[in-house]
């Protein structure tokens, strides 16, 4: 029988009695958002920092996985290898439209043509309301950041819900966030791209763990019973999750804290 410190210990939460126990790390899938979970939160996308031990952390876990740890992000491959430069992991960008199956895939799986150039110009117009929007362009979508610019929120999002009144045709999504309004492509998602990873080697037959803090993770923490996985929410207790974790820092701390124990046993 396996022992009880040989296996990977879940946060405990305040409305539980008890921590949970997931099996062994072996037979874990690491599936892990980014901005707001991994990293706090940066006035501009471009300004997060990845801070000291994680990257340690992120590696070791991947090795002690055999491979089964992935990113999970809105972001594209590019900029997430930017961000953990020289690192890199096997990850889901764009929503789902990019995937790396390992750090020795030659190509990336990509499931989505990017966006429509002249509609992401109509989308990305709406930044000159004022300077202190940031429209940034992933390729597969486009995304209005307004944490310098709070008050437009509301401006934002009539004129996205302009356009898409206009282009009622138009096979697109929108993903509202932290301080960010994002469209992108229909038909992809970062559920869909998880359930596409967990039929791949190595994360085919393990038993996810999934940990993100958006909107736009909710799609995942809803599909994590269908393959018999777990799921955390950051910042806040979303729905359907099996826990949470106050802020980026005590999912870092924890996943520091697995790798510690995982070379002690």
């Amino acid at each position: 029988m396996t022992k009880i410190e040989d296996r990977v210990l879940l946060p405990s939460y305040p409305d539980t009695d008890h921590p949970v126990f997931s099996p062994l790390l072996e037979d874990c899938a690491f599936l892990l958002d980014i901005d707001g979970t991994l990293l706090d939160l940066a006035p501009t996308p471009s300004e997060v920092v990845v801070p000291p031990g994680l990257a340690d952390a992120l590696s070791g876990l991947h090795m002690r996985t055999d491979g089964a740890l992935a990113l999970v992000s809105g972001r594209s491959l590019a900029d997430i290898d930017r961000i953990f430069s020289p690192m890199l992991l096997p990850a889901v960008g764009g929503h789902g439209a990019e995937m790396r199956l390992s750090i020795d895939s030659e190509a990336d799986a990509v499931h989505a043509p990017p966006m429509d150039k002249d509609l992401k110009k109509r989308f990305a117009a709406i930044g000159h309301l004022d300077p202190r929007i940031i429209v940034e362009d992933k390729g597969y979508s486009i995304a209005l950041h307004y944490r310098q610019a709070p008050n437009f929120e509301r401006v934002i999002y009539d004129a996205v819900s302009a356009i898409r009144a206009d282009l009622p045709e138009a096979p697109i999504d929108v993903l509202p966030g932290k301080s960010v309004c994002e469209i992108k492509n229909s038909g992809i998602s970062k559920a869909t791209g998880v359930q596409e990873l967990l039929k791949h080697e190595p994360f085919a037959g393990r038993r996810p763990i999934f940990v993100g803090d958006d909107i736009t993770d909710e799609s995942v923490f809803a599909i994590m019973p269908d393959w018999k996985g777990i799921s955390f929410s950051v910042s806040r207790h979303a729905h359907g999750v099996d826990g949470f974790f106050a802020m980026p820092a005590d999912v870092r701390h924890w996943l520091a804290s697995l790798l510690d124990d995982s070379m002690t046993n």
